[in-house]
């Protein structure tokens, strides 16, 4: 009797084995995101504040971001499609090299309600960098891929940045 119980488990867990990932959804979304993030350190209505300064120069030093994503490089005359939330650090004791991690949360269009979770390494003194899409939201569960994001403007402290977000979920 042990015997007969033993094998309907076995079978019954080769069943779920072999089930598993057929019954799971497959997704073929993919998707290329074009937008421009506004950093804004200064003036009157911030969308990045440094919380933490660095002990040495800007090593070390954080900040938190907000920043507003938009369909062209101008934030007054562009229509806003996100927002890209969370934060840079000073990684290098050398060149300025920030550890980037944020998530794109769309508000408009198709993938309104969805967001992009970024993190990865970004050499700002590279003409284009190369950040990681990790994972996401909504439409971007458990997403894959990466940006390619470069500076536009600065103006002091303050940056407009041009994202192409090449994603797969």
């Amino acid at each position: 009797m042990g015997r007969c119980k033993l094998h309907s488990v076995l079978l019954a867990f080769a069943v779920v084995l072999t089930a598993g990932p057929a019954a799971r959804p497959v997704s073929a979304l993919s998707a290329h995101l074009h937008f421009y993030m506004h950093d804004v350190l200064t003036g009157q209505s911030p969308t990045a504040v440094q919380v933490v300064n660095g002990p040495r120069g800007h090593f070390g030093d954080t900040v938190v971001i907000d920043d507003v994503l938009t369909q062209g490089a101008s934030r007054s005359s562009s229509a806003a499609v996100g927002r890209a939330q969370g934060h840079y650090i000073w990684a290098s004791t050398g060149n300025p090299e920030l550890l980037v991690t944020m998530n794109v949360v769309l508000t408009s269009g198709p993938y309104a309600g969805s967001s992009v979770t970024v993190v990865g390494r970004d050499d700002i003194a590279a003409p284009v960098r190369g950040l990681s899409v990790v994972g996401g939201t909504g439409q971007f569960r458990m997403a894959r891929g990466y940006v390619l994001w470069k500076t536009v403007s600065l103006d002091g402290p303050n940056a407009v940045l041009e994202l192409d977000v090449f994603v797969n979920a």
